[in-house]
Formats: C-alpha cells, structure tokens, sequence
C-alpha cells in the first residue's frame, strides 16, 4: 500500500485537466499512481512536468538512447514501479527489445546483451554516476564520441531526473501498474 494514497476519480476540473497533459493522448490506461500522488501538491507536480515533459517530448537523444538510460537507471536503483511503466510503453516505442529491457537490469548489463558502442557508453556512464556520483574521464570521452554537448548535458539531467524518480516511487511504496512489465526477477 503507497505511503500516501493517489489520487481517485471523480477528480476536479483543474486535477482532470493537469492528468490528461500528463499522459500520452489515446493511453487506454488511468493516469499513472506516480502523477496522481503528485498532484496532492499541484505545484510541485506542475513544475515536475516541465522537465519531465521536456526530456520525454523535446530531448535531443535519440529515443532508444533515453530509454535505455531511463531503464538502467531505474534497475540500479531497484525501481520496479518506473521500470516497468516504461519497458511496457516507450522503451518498445522506442525500438528497445524485451532481451535488451531484462539486460537493463543485470549486474554486467553492458555486456548483457549485443550494444551499439554508445549504448555500451550510456550504461558506462549510468553505472559510474550510480556507483561515484562521478564520472570518469574515460566515461565521459566514450560518451563524447558519440553526443554532442548540448546532448550531453541533457543526459547527466536525464539519469539524475530518472533517479530522483525512482526515489520518489520507492520513497513512496507505489505499488507496479497492473499493465506495467514486472520487473525481471534475478
């Protein structure tokens, strides 16, 4: 049971209107229990959206590259709950394969499976900040083979606004979405 309860229908016009932006039009699914957790503080939630909805909608990486971040990420930080909402949805979107969403999740994930040398650097650089806070020279010239600045700079936000999410969710107990992927047991 989450530490504070989402959200429930019938919701308020202005609570109404702030889900539906949160969620892709023409999602079968409910708002997510993460957004309307959220909104029982409607400006922390508005000013969340901004940054989320920009690394999602406007980033400059290539999507596959988000999600692979956004899934190792979330596995190293044992966030079944995000994990899984995107191994169901964007990841797939995205072209990331179900042998490539579980490799996420294992402890040598960047030789878990066959990676584009970048995606190998991704996960590199993923591990090096989960484990240091740090990146390591070597970490950040393999990254800078294949990304510009500007995209690099969005990448540190994008592992950092990722991590701050799975705080948010396992801080929380959410429980997974029941059309989420289950987190891959080891």
């Amino acid at each position: 049971m989450p530490r504070i309860e989402p959200l429930t229908p019938p919701y308020t016009a202005d609570v109404d209107r702030a889900l539906r932006r949160w969620m892709p039009p023409g999602v079968p699914h409910e708002p997510l229990a993460l957004f309307r957790v959220l909104h029982r503080n409607p400006e922390l939630a508005s000013r969340m959206f901004a940054l989320g909805a920009g690394l999602l909608g406007h980033g400059l990486l290539p999507a596959i590259d988000r999600e692979i971040v956004i899934a190792r990420v979330t596995a190293r930080s044992a966030c079944a709950y995000e994990w899984g909402v995107h191994a169901a949805t964007l990841a797939p979107q995205a072209g990331l394969g179900m042998e490539q969403l579980r490799a996420t999740t294992q402890p040598d994930a960047a030789v878990s499976a066959h990676w584009l040398p970048r995606h190998t650097a991704l996960l590199h650089a993923v591990d090096e900040l989960h484990d240091t806070t740090q990146l390591t020279q070597s970490a950040w010239d393999a990254l800078h083979m294949h990304y510009e600045e500007a995209q690099l700079l969005e990448l540190l936000v994008l592992i950092g606004w990722y991590r701050t999410i799975s705080y948010l969710a396992n801080g929380l107990l959410l429980e997974e979405e029941p059309w989420a992927t289950p987190f891959p047991t080891r």
